[in-house]
């Protein structure tokens, strides 16, 4: 018992060792902030467009570009954002021909920004799925999906500087029987849609915030 005990306590003194080089280790580490690929304080002034979409009965394209505009100003300093929506007379006049150079260059002079963001948004209908094993294991479920993409087009030549896509999705309900035992799960697809549109947001908006890489 006595043998048994102190190689017991030889291994707790080797693993305290092993973590305490670790934490010294992680401690000795630098890291140093790597600026966001995407710079706007060179552009001062931008406008973003409320975002294009099929689906016009959830507002979803309204709620994906008011998340963009606030992680937009989280991240980025030094720049104005002007907000337009369906209501402006520029976009109203130019949005639905889908020329976004043109759109960007009218904006530049009615209302004096350097570039100008574009966006599109895909959402999905609830879409089901199911696996059928056997008569005692099956699985049936349902998911949302989505696709974001956004650009920014310089408002004096009409081109287009920089573009970010992202797609997301989740689940909505799942009904499941493994060893003929049920298992319900159950969402508002309204939760589901939500969630999608933030997890869109944070995936076009990577380039706009700075990161950490270690030394």
């Amino acid at each position: 018992m006595r043998r048994y005990g102190a190689v017991r306590s030889g291994r707790a003194q080797a693993l305290l060792a092993l973590c305490g080089a670790l934490v010294l280790s992680a401690c000795g580490a630098h890291y140093a902030q790597v600026p966001a690929r995407l710079q706007l304080q060179p552009y001062g002034r931008v406008a973003l467009v409320t975002f294009t979409t099929e689906r016009t009965t959830d507002s979803l394209e309204a709620v994906a570009t008011r998340h963009f505009a606030q992680a937009l100003l989280e991240s980025q300093s030094n720049v104005e954002l002007l907000e337009l929506g369906p209501a402006d007379s520029t976009v109203r006049r130019l949005a639905a021909a889908g020329d976004n150079a043109a759109l960007a260059q009218a904006l530049g002079r009615d209302r004096d920004v350097a570039a100008v963001f574009l966006g599109h948004l895909k959402v999905s209908d609830v879409k089901p799925r199911g696996v059928l094993a056997s008569t005692r294991d099956l699985g049936v479920g349902a998911s949302v999906s989505g696709e974001l993409t956004v650009s920014l087009v310089s408002a004096r030549t009409g081109g287009t500087v920089w573009r970010s896509s992202a797609t997301a999705s989740q689940n909505v309900g799942r009904v499941s029987i493994s060893d003929a035992r049920p298992s319900i799960a159950l969402r508002d697809p309204t939760d589901a849609y939500q969630q999608v549109v933030r997890e869109l947001v944070a995936g076009v908006t990577r380039d706009l915030r700075p990161t950490w890489a270690r030394q």
